[in-house]
């Protein structure tokens, strides 16, 4: 017998076991066919251990995360070094326990700082944590149900996916080299339509001027260089207070519901479909949107419009466009 059809064999079995969707087999089935073939070319050693590694902590994060699917989550980024007497440690408290107020569960590094701050604020029962095995930090902190809420992982980039791809928001404190690599990595993800858009807030004191240090780094060393585009920035918000954080990303889900391509057209979700002064108002914010068959409003809530895949900045000041008819 092939080995495909030994595949073929055990998912059948599998099927019959088990409650498994057409989806669900599919991707079994790649994942099967994939290692059968790592076997057969005698892959080096090291490399699939580090996969296997990696895969285990995908896995396992996607086991912790699925009870909750269907709750909105805010992933919640900044220092492990903040201290419970700096301002910021109560801003993030309080960020965690808005948010759960209002439905959300908050994901978090599981560590100290900000990341304990958050998960205090929101609760055991609000609060998801992805914590990292380093040698000098860390533990996960005392507001995390080690149980069924944590998952750890021994890579940062596991870390990262399994705190991104379920996220509907970012809230980001200051902080050092992590923080600014997950600030990036989100930046990244969203410019290039890797993730669902979602909001960004940058938040300091109100009398903190770390983001506008940031952002003017961004603007004259990398913006003012062309290597990325003036309205980039469009991603991110800077508030100073947890009630503007709260309304930029409320905000952002006042009309906004989803965003989809299907055969080259984007597919705008929205509760409030535009007038006709709206509608050409979009088009002439992104007229490259306006190609082919143009701006389309549909029957099912959704509008629609030509989408090369590529400009998800464009997108971005749609979205805020259509936010603004319900503000």
């Amino acid at each position: 017998m092939s080995v495909d059809e030994l595949i073929e064999q055990f998912l059948a079995e599998l099927a019959t076991r088990s409650a498994q969707s057409p989806a669900q087999l599919e991707q079994l089935r790649r994942l099967l066919t994939r290692v059968a073939r790592l076997a057969e070319v005698g892959s080096d050693v090291l490399g699939v251990a580090v996969a296997a590694s990696a895969l285990d902590e995908l896995l396992e994060a996607s086991a912790v995360f699925a009870p909750f699917v269907d709750r909105t989550k805010v992933t919640v980024f900044g220092s492990a070094r903040t201290k419970p007497d700096n301002p910021l440690y109560e801003m993030a408290r309080r960020l965690g326990e808005v948010m759960a107020h209002q439905g959300w569960i908050t994901v978090s590094g599981a560590g100290p700082g900000i990341m304990e701050a958050s998960a205090k604020g929101a609760g055991r029962e609000h609060t998801l944590g992805v914590n990292i095995d380093l040698p000098f930090e860390q533990n996960s902190n005392l507001y995390i149900d080690t149980e069924t809420m944590l998952v750890d992982m021994k890579y940062f980039f596991t870390r990262k996916v399994a705190m991104t791809r379920a996220s509907g928001a970012f809230v980001i404190f200051p902080g050092g080299l992590g923080t600014m690599d997950e600030t990036f990595e989100v930046l990244t993800l969203l410019h290039t339509g890797k993730t669902d858009p979602v909001p960004v807030v940058l938040v300091d004191t109100a009398a903190g001027t770390f983001w506008e240090k940031w952002m003017t780094f961004v603007q004259s060393a990398i913006a003012a260089d062309d290597y990325i585009g003036v309205d980039d920035m469009c991603l991110v918000h800077t508030c100073h207070s947890v009630e503007a954080a709260v309304e930029e990303i409320d905000r952002f889900y006042s009309n906004y519901v989803s965003f989809e391509i299907v055969d080259g057209r984007g597919r705008l979700s929205v509760r409030q479909l535009p007038s006709a002064d709206q509608l050409a108002a979009l088009v002439a914010l992104a007229p490259g949107f306006a190609a082919g068959e143009g701006f389309r409003v549909e029957q099912d809530g959704v509008i629609t419009f030509d989408f090369e895949g590529r400009n998800f900045v464009n997108l971005r000041l749609v979205i805020n466009e259509t936010n603004r008819w319900v503000s």
